[in-house]
């Protein structure tokens, strides 16, 4: 399952992330997002957990908990949407 994690403190870490995480089944993989430049976290991130029903229990018990001084928004991830900028006619991306 994989999960979107927001509003994250510049100081929490993807470590800090799976250890929060594991608490609640197998975490595969972390990755927080960050600045193709500046190398600076954007705020968020994803964590993907091995068990469905364990990622659902992390959600619940995890969204809106304080990480590093921040209030988290925990959820499903989406599937990420078209790319910005462009946009579909007749189902066809311009």
């Amino acid at each position: 399952m994989n999960i979107y994690v927001g509003n994250l403190s510049q100081q929490t870490s993807e470590g800090k992330l799976r250890d929060l995480f594991a608490t609640y089944g197998e975490v595969e993989t972390v990755k927080i997002i960050t600045d193709n430049i500046t190398n600076i976290s954007k705020g968020f991130g994803f964590v993907e957990m091995s068990n469905k029903q364990d990622g659902i229990k992390a959600i619940q018990e995890l969204n809106e908990s304080d990480v590093d001084s921040n209030s988290i928004v925990v959820n499903e991830a989406r599937p990420k949407s078209a790319q910005p900028g462009a946009f579909k006619f007749n189902n066809k991306r311009y």
